[in-house]
């Protein structure tokens, strides 16, 4: 993940969680740009898709005009995905098996049959590949998981601190959760912000075909 499109989605991140005192202080300022398309620089619209560079790991804004140059079987081509839509929430799946150390990460499937583990901290995200066993042994208990698009697709789990949540999430969705740590985390064991925060992201995840 690059500075760029971290920085772009810890912007996006905080704008769901203003007041609306400060909402309402930034409209009157202007100070939050108008999000662009990466690839033509029209608008884009709060709601639009996003391309993954998959040779930088970038995420890129797309407008509706672009986003449609690169849906299955268009024009996209080279190193440039269109990121799903859906979203899938999953009964609990035994990541115990995947010997992940920690409650809450994400795993990308890969177009080489490789699977990259990744857990959001305030440095970023943290990754480590996943044994490839291990990992098909999870996905034969858990069918599901065979579905993941490559690259663009992630198992995303959560269960620190008591919580159940586990999904299959276009990339963009862990990409914002890493933002959120990012900006909520406080001091050297996260402080008092970070996991309301975190459950709040997870609590407003819907799902989407």
């Amino acid at each position: 993940m690059t500075t760029g499109a971290l920085a772009r989605l810890i912007r996006q991140s905080g704008q769901s969680g203003q007041s609306g005192q400060a909402g309402q202080a930034g409209q009157a300022t202007g100070a939050e740009p108008a999000q662009r398309c990466d690839l033509c620089a029209a608008p884009a619209g709060e709601e639009h898709r996003h391309l993954l560079d998959t040779g930088g790991a970038e995420l890129l804004c797309a407008c509706r005009a672009c986003a449609l140059l690169f849906v299955p079987d268009a024009a996209g081509r080279g190193n440039l995905r269109l990121v799903p839509e859906r979203r899938v929430r999953l009964g609990p799946v035994a990541t115990d098996l995947l010997g992940v150390p920690v409650g809450m990460a994400f795993f990308v499937p890969r177009a080489d049959g490789t699977v990259l583990a990744h857990y959001p901290s305030p440095a970023g995200a943290t990754r480590w590949e996943v044994e490839p066993g291990r990992w098909r042994d999870t996905a034969g208990r858990h069918p599901a998981l065979g579905t993941l698009e490559p690259e663009v697709e992630a198992l995303l789990v959560n269960t620190a601190r008591g919580a159940s949540h586990h999904w299959i999430v276009p990339v963009d969705d862990c990409f914002r959760l890493v933002a959120v740590v990012r900006r909520e985390w406080r001091g050297l064991s996260g402080g008092t912000r970070i996991w309301p925060a975190v459950e709040r992201f997870f609590t407003e995840l819907t799902p989407r075909s």
